[in-house]
């Protein structure tokens, strides 16, 4: 059995479910990809954003972080007419402004991961059925500080099961574990 919230008629999400959500991964890359991921997220479903992944790996560039700072105008029509993708202007601007804002993290603390570690002291959260806690309150409102958009404390929280630090399996899923 697994987490309520597979859709077990969708191949894609039962292996993002199986073989990445809740597993630590702390890779600067794989932060970032999934921090733009997660933006998009905010008044959809996961399973629409983890649906069309690789397009929004493709239309951006490999989540080259680099690349995405520098974004034009002409760019962002480009992204705007593209079908396979959330075509949310918002987003884009956001996606864009967080690149940045991202990437001055990085210079402050080495790496994005760094940052997060002054939050969570290198600890695992293990906790089911919630959308927000205390952790993704805090990191939330420290991105809204520095000007990150469509980072609330349910968009972070959401991330910070995703990337591994907060460990949310049901207690129905044959993945449940109430710690290490």
């Amino acid at each position: 059995m697994r987490c309520k919230w597979c859709n077990l008629k969708n191949e894609k999400y039962i292996k993002y479910h199986d073989n990445e959500w809740c597993k630590p991964n702390f890779d600067d890359k794989y932060l970032f990809e999934m921090l733009i991921l997660e933006s998009f997220q905010a008044g959809l479903s996961w399973e629409c954003v983890l649906n069309k992944r690789e397009d929004f790996k493709c239309a951006f560039d490999n989540f080259d972080i680099d690349k995405i700072c520098n974004y034009n105008n002409e760019k962002i029509e480009k992204l705007l007419k593209n079908k396979k993708i959330i075509r949310n202007r918002l987003k884009i601007n956001a996606t864009i402004n967080n690149s940045k804002i991202f990437k001055e993290i990085q210079n402050e603390y080495g790496t994005f991961y760094n940052y997060l570690r002054t939050f969570t002291n290198d600890k695992i959260i293990y906790e089911v059925d919630k959308t927000t806690n205390y952790l993704s309150d805090m990191i939330s409102k420290d991105l809204q500080k520095r000007k990150m958009k469509f980072v609330g404390s349910t968009i972070i929280y959401s991330y910070l099961q995703a990337i591994g630090v907060i460990y949310s399996h049901d207690k129905n899923c044959f993945m449940y574990k109430d710690n290490y």
